[in-house]
């Protein structure tokens, strides 16, 4: 009985521990990071939003590794106020994502929010630009993590960088192809 009582006292202390991190974390300020990446695409802005309008297109541009999957049933209208959810693996965890379209103006602006997921704060704005015969692809993320201190510079930033590495090569493949075969 004594190595019972030891055992429950053991998981109390743990579980103190961590309703104790979770509230320092709640009490702290938010930091807010942010990530910008840009991409030029041989396309003129109007040929190149309706891919991004396109949910469908997430699967293509998302890496295998996250194991993404659109819940929203087919067709999505993606308008302002749209809510898009979805489902991924990370580092093997099972995750939901839920995302708002906050601003859309086809076809040079949009920004997604997340409004239920892993990250404390994430809104994505992407931006199109005519630029040199083609249009400048930009992103904007700003974005919080729970316990920032411990996994942002470790995980969470280097995921994003993987993330949009990937990202970034199957447009420049895929928008380099589709304009090898426009007249």
């Amino acid at each position: 009985m004594q190595g019972c009582s030891r055992v429950i006292s053991g998981y109390r202390s743990a579980l103190v521990g961590v309703i104790g991190v979770l509230t320092l974390e709640a009490m702290m300020p938010m930091r807010i990071h942010e990530f910008r990446t840009e991409l030029w695409l041989p396309l003129p802005p109007a040929e190149v939003f309706p891919f991004f309008s396109d949910i469908g297109n997430l699967d293509a541009i998302t890496p295998p590794w996250l194991h993404f999957h659109i819940v929203t049933p087919s067709p999505v209208v993606v308008t302002e106020g749209a809510m898009i959810d979805y489902r991924l693996r990370l580092h093997g965890f099972p995750l939901r994502w839920r995302t708002r379209i906050n601003v859309w103006r086809p076809p040079h602006r949009f920004v997604d929010e997340q409004v239920r997921g892993p990250y404390r704060q994430w809104i994505h704005e992407h931006t199109f630009e005519a630029h040199e015969g083609g249009t400048l692809a930009r992103d904007l993320v700003r974005y919080a993590v729970p316990m920032d201190w411990l996994v942002h510079r470790w995980l969470v930033r280097p995921d994003i960088e993987r993330i949009f590495q990937y990202r970034t090569e199957v447009l420049r493949k895929h928008f380099t192809a589709v304009a090898k075969h426009q007249p």
